[in-house]
């Protein structure tokens, strides 16, 4: 029988490798631990307060057990059998009414927090509205006191409340800004979902798909861009400009004929795709390449072109699944239109 100080021997080489390899599971800018936001403080608070609570139960329990084992343990030469005790009416009441006033304080926290992050705010002349669609598999933003759509990058004022209203043109899917806020779900049966956010502090925060919703769920990534009042409003001004079409005639054709009967340029274009109005500006393309020129400062990213023309040639191959027809093979692009239409989009950026 081996011996216990050499199971452990054996044993603390092993978690530590695990430990090491699955922190490479986590991404910082996922994380809940760093919050920049008032929804996403709070949400911490509730998780230090029950984390709190059950290293309190664990160190009392193991204190009792290590008590126990130490005093009650069999002595040298003690070989009659103790004395049995069962039952104690007082120590019962005890471990039965802790727990449940554990329970209920950690159950009161929890609603209370629950209510306050779903409330609506969408009647505050205050706070911004944002009407938020799910898609496979990508987001759409809607400004509705604003006039404007977008896609993939949420732009909003720090310091101000967002409120949300949330559905899907789809499937099930959540909405997800760890840095700001938890999950919300877009439901299918119709309902729309009301949450908040509010960043205190400028920069882009990743979000993310958090309800497996098909293929690519692990590709639907997008970027909240927290901004001064200042830029917020320039960058509604710069969205709300008339599109700015390609020079060349000959591509600006094909960009309308092909492009524009479901994506839109500024005044032009229609409702069924992503908004491309300035994507050139965007943190990614397809909300999975990542662009160079954006301000997350992404690992892996490359120039805004190289991304749009790669997902130009095969939307399937960077994002399986996805509603977009393959420019070349479904509409009969030629290499030379998607390298121009991919340089238009590249360059067409707003000033903000």
């Amino acid at each position: 029988m081996m011996k216990p100080w050499k199971a452990v021997k054996r044993l603390v080489p092993l978690f530590a490798g695990l430990s090491l390899l699955l922190s490479a599971c986590g991404r910082e800018d996922l994380s809940v631990l760093r919050p920049q936001g008032t929804v996403a403080e709070e949400q911490l608070g509730l998780i230090k307060l029950s984390i709190t609570i059950m290293v309190a139960v664990m160190l009392i329990v193991f204190g009792i057990a290590a008590f126990v084992w130490i005093k009650f343990r069999r002595k040298p030469g003690q070989n009659e059998v103790p004395k049995q005790v069962e039952g104690n009416f007082k120590l019962e009441v005890i471990w039965t009414a802790i727990p449940l006033v554990l329970v209920l304080i950690l159950a009161v926290a929890t609603v209370q927090k629950v209510f306050a992050f779903g409330e609506n705010y969408s009647a505050d002349k205050n706070a911004v509205k944002v009407k938020v669609t799910s898609h496979l598999f990508w987001w759409e933003f809607s400004y509705p006191d604003y006039g404007i759509t977008t896609a993939q990058d949420l732009v909003i004022p720090t310091g101000k409340k967002i409120a949300l209203e949330l559905k899907t043109a789809d499937v099930l899917h959540s909405f997800w800004v760890p840095s700001l806020a938890g999950k919300t779900d877009t439901n299918t049966d119709g309902t729309i979902n009301n949450a908040w956010i509010e960043a205190k502090n400028e920069g882009v925060y990743l979000g993310k798909c958090a309800e497996l919703c098909g293929p690519s769920h692990a590709f639907m990534e997008f970027k909240v861009k927290a901004v001064s009042d200042d830029e917020f409003n320039a960058w509604v001004d710069a969205m709300k400009a008339p599109a700015v079409l390609p020079e060349d005639p000959a591509v600006a054709e094909v960009f309308k004929n092909q492009c524009l009967t479901c994506h839109a340029v500024g005044d032009q274009g229609g409702p069924i795709g992503p908004n491309l109005t300035g994507i050139g500006s965007r943190e990614s393309v397809a909300s999975i390449l990542l662009n160079a020129e954006g301000e997350g400062n992404y690992v892996g990213s490359k120039p805004a072109k190289d991304n749009m023309k790669e997902w130009l040639m095969d939307p399937q191959a960077v994002k399986p699944g996805n509603k977009m027809p393959s420019p070349k093979e479904d509409l009969g692009l030629t290499d030379d239109e998607i390298n121009a239409i991919a340089q238009y989009l590249a360059d067409y950026k707003l000033s903000y």
